[in-house]
């Protein structure tokens, strides 16, 4: 029988519906030291993009900040985004659902998210248990998507080949990285007006269609496979 597909899951957006909180911290926390920010500019231009990245293209726009300043804009970010998670987070619609029928699959996250912050997002949320200690940071190893190292570190992590893993990502970043790493990608399009799906990833609009498209892939598999030489 073939080993099952590594399902390699984003967390924010994916699992968690943390977005809509962190682009409003972000623009509270950005304004108050002297970058312009909207919520919406998240949402439409910087989703799934570490925090210091953002900072580092408004400061090109804007102008430089004092490395202070920088330092406790982030620490004040987070801390409060912390405390908006766990009195407001809420899972993907369907996420438990999903998780539940693919059971069978070993499945890990990799987000670009401190660990800190993706244990908070799991444990708000009551998802930690479906992961348990298979969490994977780009901050940890400091590499960040759409550099696929953070993928094939976690591949390697969860003793997978890149061909065995399917990534689930709903950000163009993590798409890029898991492409870029040689494996299968499901992008969670949840914003299909807005968003197009890459040419090579998988496209669904609701974590609930996950378990069909992982059968379909599964059995695409099986059927690929080579046939063993008769004894």
């Amino acid at each position: 029988m073939s080993q099952p597909l590594c399902l390699l899951f984003d967390c924010d957006g994916t699992l968690v519906d943390s977005e809509p909180l962190l682009a409003e911290v972000m623009a509270d926390t950005l304004n108050r030291v002297g970058l312009p920010f909207a919520a919406r500019q998240y949402m439409e231009e910087f989703r799934g993009v570490r925090f210091m990245t953002i900072v580092a293209e408004l400061e090109r726009r804007h102008g430089t900040l004092d490395d202070a300043v920088r330092s406790a804009a982030e620490a004040e970010m987070r801390k409060t985004m912390a405390l908006r998670m766990a009195r407001e987070l809420q899972p993907i619609p369907h996420v438990r659902e999903a998780l539940e029928a693919l059971s069978a699959h070993p499945r890990c996250v990799a987000s670009n998210g401190p660990e800190h912050k993706i244990r908070n997002a799991l444990d708000s949320t009551g998802l930690r248990g479906y992961f348990d200690e298979r969490l994977y940071s780009g901050y940890t190893l400091q590499c960040w998507k759409p550099d696929p190292g953070l993928f094939l570190h976690a591949a390697r992590g969860m003793g997978f080949a890149p061909g065995q893993c399917v990534v689930i990502d709903d950000a163009a970043v993590g798409v890029a990285a898991g492409l870029a790493a040689g494996m299968r990608v499901v992008h969670i399009n949840r914003f299909p007006a807005e968003e197009e799906t890459p040419d090579g990833a998988i496209s669904m609009t609701d974590m609930g269609q996950l378990p069909g498209i992982l059968a379909h892939l599964a059995g695409s598999e099986r059927r690929s496979a080579p046939i063993a030489a008769a004894r």
